[in-house]
């Protein structure tokens, strides 16, 4: 309620004030059941004033028209309006990663996790190098996750990213160059040596000192010849004509052979070897890249630390359904993040007063992830009388006698 009073996402989900005090634990109550593992039943026990049923209805409305989302980014801005969120990175840095949820093997979207051994559900995440989610979506398992990393950069509006990191999962060489065309640089941590390979055109001279791991294949002309369609291609993706999920899936590896797939690998290789170039010789870029991708996982820890179940085949019958969990997943761990920067801002500004300015360094190394001082079980007590001035003000303003 600390988070919501400033953020004021419950009234991102209803598109205005709460009505009421019933109407506001309703809309909490929707966001504790799509995002962890408790049941409707489960949170109603834990939410005395409220019924089964009314969290199932709230559960059906919050998972329309991207709700969830919308208090997401609503908590996102709020907790980089904090000063301390300045010192933790770059903000046009960030990162994605992928955890999986276990669910049953009844639901269509469900694979086998190869490292649980359990029918799991993918939860693709983007975390900003302040910290923060700003995109998360569901996918499928055992697939390439490049289009769903370079389809939730450019699906957000308020937030500008200039380089986007991932694991080797996250890239290609086509996606290389659709990102660049897209307007930003896919830095992949590649995973196995042959990948690191150096590419460039054909006819160039190479020094004895790489001829072992670079490469004179690539035919720029190629490229020139297909150029405009390239920028078409990009155009569409990023006008929302065509979803990069879907672009990358057509232009996978089973398209070899295709010109345009061919010009955009060569493209692909040569920012491949060009970004290769800086990671290899700029120890800040390789730290930074180090960093904001092990954010990722931290943060992952910390949905796992909020959902310790499974996801059930009645919240997964749908697309929007799972897309509704990994949301109020995301907005939980918003939540969680906002709170701790909120207190770490205050203990620095009690801290900054007594004494000397502290080190940028020195704090920024603190994450928002930590969760030693919330308890995620229980009976849940709302304080609403301590926050109705900020969430229900017109129930604390001066009531107006009409005039007789």
């Amino acid at each position: 309620m600390a988070v919501d009073a400033q953020a004021r996402f419950s009234w991102h989900m209803l598109g205005r004030e709460p009505r009421s005090e019933q109407e506001l634990l309703t809309v909490y109550a929707s966001i504790l059941a799509h995002g962890t593992s408790l049941t409707a039943a489960e949170c109603a026990r834990m939410i005395p004033q409220l019924s089964a049923t009314s969290i199932r209805q709230a559960m059906r409305w919050a998972g329309d028209e991207r709700r969830l989302a919308q208090a997401c980014k609503a908590v996102l801005e709020y907790m980089h309006r904090h000063p301390i969120a300045a010192s933790w990175g770059r903000s046009d840095l960030a990162s994605s990663d992928m955890m999986s949820l276990e669910t049953s093997q009844r639901v269509w979207q469900a694979r086998q996790d190869p490292r649980r051994q359990t029918a799991s559900v993918g939860i693709y995440t983007h975390v900003r190098d302040r910290w923060g989610i700003f995109h998360a979506q569901p996918i499928v398992l055992n697939e390439r996750q490049a289009g769903a990393a370079i389809e939730g950069v450019i699906r957000q509006e308020r937030i500008e990213t200039t380089q986007f990191a991932v694991d080797t999962h996250g890239y290609t060489d086509f996606a290389m160059a659709l990102a660049r065309l897209l307007g930003f640089d896919l830095c992949p941590r590649l995973r196995e040596l042959k990948q690191r390979r150096l590419f460039v055109r054909r006819g160039t001279a190479i020094p004895d000192e790489i001829a072992t791991v670079c490469v004179a294949n690539v035919d720029t002309a190629a490229i020139e010849a297909h150029w405009d369609s390239l920028v078409h291609l990009a155009a569409s993706v990023m006008s929302g004509h065509a979803s990069a999920v879907a672009v990358l899936g057509r232009f996978g590896s089973a398209a070899r052979g295709d010109p345009l797939y061919e010009a955009g690998v060569q493209l692909g290789r040569l920012l491949r070897t060009a970004f290769l170039a800086d990671y290899f010789v700029n120890a800040g870029f390789r730290r930074e890249l180090l960093r904001v991708l092990n954010r990722g996982e931290a943060v992952n820890s910390l949905k796992r630390a909020i959902y310790t179940g499974r996801i059930s085949a009645a919240q997964a019958k749908r697309t929007d359904e799972v897309q509704a969990v990994a949301d109020a997943l995301s907005l939980l761990a918003n939540i969680l993040m906002a709170w701790n920067t909120a207190q770490m801002q205050s203990m620095l500004d009690q801290e900054m007063s007594r004494r000397q300015p502290m080190p940028a360094e020195l704090f920024g190394r603190i994450a928002p992830t930590r969760l030693e001082g919330i308890n995620l079980q229980g009976v849940y007590r709302f304080p609403i009388e301590h926050y109705t001035g900020q969430l229900l003000p017109s129930q604390t303003a001066p009531k107006t006698r009409a005039a007789s």
